[in-house]
């Protein structure tokens, strides 16, 4: 009993953060492994986009003649060319547009269109992501060839669509992916949600230098 009463006591384990837990929990699902696959196979991909970009860019300034449009088109076309972008892979920076809405006699009022548009856009790929599944041969091969990726993928559809609504890359194409995944659309419409304050960060950096 002496020896018990003697015994130092032990430090109680520091709770873990959440971030740790976050971190952990990742690395034993095997997330980090499978984004660093999924880029592995979608690296030659990228940089052949980003060369053809390049090249087109470098005969034919692309930023200027997008620029110049906004400037010929009225508002509605500029709002509704923006919508289509959106929806269709979001490949157009919206910070041009968001330029663009600057330079407006309500620039809060069209910075407020352009997120609304950005994100139904988003929802809209979505159900588009969902269509294609219905084709038989795309179906087919989700099913066989990529059961194992889109079984992880739906674990971490959240984290893809919020780093597709907040991080400058195109949101039309995570949401597009979430609908190949069938990530249920109810937590689309919230991460999604997301979308509206990078179009708030946004609006309030670009608006400070028109």
């Amino acid at each position: 009993m002496l020896n018990e009463k003697m015994k130092p006591k032990e430090k109680p384990k520091a709770e873990k953060s959440k971030l740790q837990l976050l971190h952990q929990y990742y690395s034993y699902t095997g997330f980090y492994k499978f984004v660093w696959e999924a880029i592995k196979k979608a690296f030659p991909y990228i940089i052949g986009v980003v060369v053809l970009i390049y090249m087109v860019n470098h005969f034919f300034n692309i930023n200027d003649a997008l620029t110049r449009l906004t400037e010929i088109l009225p508002a509605y076309g500029v709002l509704s060319f923006f919508f289509v972008s959106e929806t269709l892979l979001g490949l157009v920076p919206p910070e041009i547009f968001i330029a663009w809405a600057g330079k407006m006699y309500n620039p809060w009022f069209y910075l407020g269109l352009l997120a609304v548009l950005s994100y139904s856009g988003g929802l809209l790929s979505y159900w588009m992501g969902r269509t294609i599944t219905k084709i038989p041969s795309v179906h087919k091969y989700l099913e066989v060839k990529m059961e194992k990726q889109l079984k992880n993928s739906k674990k971490w559809g959240g984290f893809l669509i919020m780093v597709g609504a907040v991080l400058p890359l195109p949101f039309s194409i995570a949401c597009i992916a979430a609908g190949i995944i069938e990530f249920p659309f109810k937590n689309v419409i919230v991460y999604g949600s997301l979308r509206f304050i990078r179009f708030l960060i946004y609006g309030l950096i670009i608006f400070s230098a028109v």
